[in-house]
């Protein structure tokens, strides 16, 4: 990572601390920040930024990244990572939309356009890994934004989803729920190859359906509103590093058998 920073910042990338980028021949059209959730990932990480902040450059955005790093023994709650580094993401500056980043999705074509246009947006329409086609028409999965405006309005994403699945599945449901639409990009803008990684993937969340059952009375209780964290914020050369120890007890689930 530190090679990789190190190259970007001697081609003339002239980053404020915490990895922000304006350009500086516009003004910018829009304020976006990218979220990346996070865990032993160490080997995708560099990838991802030297693929996505020349792409972004050339869009000429005004950008910063947040990487949200689980720590711990509990399950990956990508979920929950996604809204720490959303409170965290908006203290330091009035974005006016959120990309929420796989750190292991590579986009394959620069006219994805990660402006905060036509959200709630889905991106990574065509990966890799499904033979370059959609899984399912509400997959919401690898790469997805929406506006501020519109993550306060759903409560951001659910915080129950302890493990692999579900999280993106309950967002679908969220944004429909509150009468917004996807859009995606057309044609083969939205292909992303998938990074391949050596390791054990995440446990399985086998709660998931029940979660999920329950979308639509969950969403006012779980979420924002019900988050409770304490981060250990770092600002890097290329992005800002959040690290949390997520726990079960920070949020509380209602029953609703």
């Amino acid at each position: 990572m530190v090679e990789v920073e190190r190259r970007l910042l001697e081609r003339g990338h002239h980053f404020a601390p915490g990895g922000h980028w304006s350009p500086s021949d516009c003004t910018p059209r829009w304020k976006v920040a990218i979220l990346i959730p996070f865990r032993n990932r160490h080997e995708h990480l560099p990838i991802l930024l030297r693929h996505l902040i020349p792409m972004l450059q050339r869009q000429r955005l005004q950008f910063g990244f947040y990487v949200v790093e689980q720590t711990g023994r509990e399950p990956f709650n990508r979920a929950m990572l996604f809204n720490v580094g959303f409170l965290e993401a908006m203290k330091d500056k009035a974005w006016d939309c959120m990309i929420f980043h796989d750190v292991d999705h590579i986009p394959e074509n620069d006219h994805n356009y990660y402006g905060c246009r036509d959200m709630p947006r889905h991106y990574s329409v065509l990966l890799d890994k499904y033979y370059y086609a959609l899984p399912y028409e509400e997959f919401f999965g690898g790469v997805s934004g929406l506006k501020v405006d519109h993550i306060h309005r759903i409560n951001g994403f659910a915080n129950g989803f302890w493990g692999w699945g579900g999280e993106d599945d309950d967002m679908w449901n969220r944004v429909h729920n509150a009468g917004y639409s996807v859009s995606r990009p057309k044609g083969d803008i939205g292909s992303y190859t998938s990074i391949p990684h050596h390791h054990h993937g995440e446990v399985q969340f086998l709660g998931r359906y029940a979660l999920l059952s329950k979308s639509k009375e969950r969403q006012k209780v779980d979420g924002l509103n019900n988050l409770y964290y304490s981060p250990l914020v770092v600002r890097r050369p290329l992005y800002t590093n959040i690290t949390v120890d997520l726990s079960r007890d920070s949020a509380p689930l209602q029953n609703y058998d």
